[in-house]
């Protein structure tokens, strides 16, 4: 669109001799107003790019005329004019959202050349915010990413902002709070979204096959190496790629991850070469890291190369705001996918899905809903649907996952046993870790490793 001048001034000549100084730019279109009152009722009607206005004038004056246009449109830059500036009034309009303040007499060109400033300023200001929109509404519509917590705001303005760069991300967050999506958004929004992003579920993959996935092999490097094989890197060439879980590969592939991440280059299993790769790495993890370093279990020098920019996605506890949202949008989907449109949640049903703690996140949230939706047997959900006693065992390991890839439906198949399991075990034992592990016939370390990967605390199990 055409750049939009809006003039302001209760002098005609003032007026004229501007409208005459601002059409001077390539395209403009330039409308007078001759008070604070015709300015207010312009704004919605000709939509300005830029307001220049003067300050001293009857009825509302230019710094009332500043608020309300802020309030109107934050986007629109007001330039103030003046014959009876002083720095406190300066100071005050700068503080109160002005983008420049000239007194009188002004030298033309440079006024005009404030204006073709300011012009551009909301231009960028209304491209970022169409942008930041963009972004809102792919996460929704394409990602499931919903929500209008502060907290996922704060995720998804930190994925616009790195999207665009190369530089290597860390995802941190608990299981089920949507870690995947966001590494997804990240690819999606940046300058590789023409490739595929390959996604690498490190603990589903066996230790010993780990590294020769992730890098290749060639042929004879091991029995079995019949002919050469590309690794996930190298297919990644020119992509992304998502290591689910770093926290729980082995040393050996942590050393080899670490020269990739330093060198850019990868050297298959049983060559002398090596291989030039350009892959974003982006990797995530629910374990604290800080800990496993402190172990020795994770090297640190791989953790400052991966945690280059942080993102944080919070579990559901601490946005309780987007329960509803996310549940009404799952809701959506499945009564589509499974027939049943037109159902709704009852008032005790939406008490329960708010009141519910939610250890598994979006996750458990997202299979809690489509169980109700598959068992609701009217066209309303009640708490009743949500029971997972009243659920047959084919519908809870088969049609809620057999729509999933098959390591995805596994990966999640067995985190749900686990926390079952090891929640039963320390409900019965009222929190007492050793009388539970000697009833799984685990060691004790073992079964509290276990419960450190599902971040299942012992306490809360005592106070019941």
């Amino acid at each position: 669109m055409n750049p939009r001048i809006l003039v302001v001034d209760d002098e005609p000549h003032m007026t004229r001799m501007l409208l005459r100084l601002f059409r001077q730019i390539p395209e403009a279109e330039v409308e007078p107003c001759l008070s604070g009152e015709e300015a207010l009722e312009k704004l919605s009607s000709f939509s300005p790019d830029v307001v220049v206005t003067d300050i001293k004038m009857a009825g509302i004056d230019g710094l009332a005329l500043l608020k309300q246009i802020k309030q109107f449109d934050h986007t629109i830059s007001v330039i103030l004019i003046t014959g009876y500036g002083t720095i406190e009034m300066a100071v005050q309009a700068l503080k109160d959202g002005a983008y420049d303040f000239i007194q009188k007499p002004f030298d033309s060109d440079h006024i005009l050349h404030v204006v073709k400033r300011a012009i551009e300023r909301t231009k960028l200001l209304r491209e970022n915010l169409h942008l930041k929109t963009e972004i809102a509404s792919y996460a929704r519509e394409k990602l499931g990413i919903i929500g209008d917590s502060p907290a996922i705001k704060r995720v998804l303005e930190m994925v616009e902002r790195i999207a665009p760069s190369d530089v290597t991300v860390l995802i941190r967050g608990e299981s089920g709070t949507g870690k995947e999506l966001i590494a997804r958004a990240i690819h999606q929004l940046s300058n590789r979204r023409d490739k595929e992003m390959i996604t690498v579920n490190c603990p589903a993959v066996p230790e010993h096959i780990l590294e020769s996935e992730l890098f290749g092999y060639v042929k004879g490097a091991f029995t079995g190496a019949t002919a050469d094989h590309d690794g996930l890197f190298k297919v990644a060439h020119g992509s992304t790629i998502f290591l689910d879980e770093i926290g729980d590969i082995s040393p050996s592939v942590q050393t080899k991850l670490l020269r990739v991440l330093q060198e850019k280059e990868i050297r298959p299993l049983g060559s002398t070469k090596t291989i030039p790769v350009d892959a974003r790495v982006i990797a995530s993890t629910n374990q604290d890291l800080e800990e496993k370093m402190s172990q020795g279990a994770f090297r640190e020098d791989l953790f400052y190369r991966l945690n280059v920019v942080t993102i944080y996605v919070p579990p559901l506890r601490e946005r309780k705001e987007d329960i509803l949202p996310l549940a009404n949008y799952f809701l959506h989907k499945y009564s589509e996918k499974y027939g049943k449109e037109g159902l709704s949640f009852s008032s005790e049903a939406l008490d329960y899905l708010v009141n519910r703690p939610w250890k598994g996140n979006v996750r458990e949230l997202q299979n809690a809903v489509r169980r109700a939706v598959l068992l609701c047997r009217g066209d309303t959900i009640t708490s009743q649907d949500f029971s997972e006693k009243t659920l047959p065992i084919q519908v809870d390991y088969f049609s809620l996952y057999l729509e999933k890839p098959y390591s995805q439906a596994k990966k999640e198949l067995l985190e749900s046993f686990s926390r079952r399991y090891v929640e039963e075990l320390l409900l019965k034992t009222r929190g007492n870790v050793t009388q539970a592990a000697r009833m799984a016939g685990l060691e004790r370390q073992a079964f509290q490793r276990l419960m450190r990967q599902l971040q299942i605390k012992s306490s809360d199990f005592r106070k019941e």
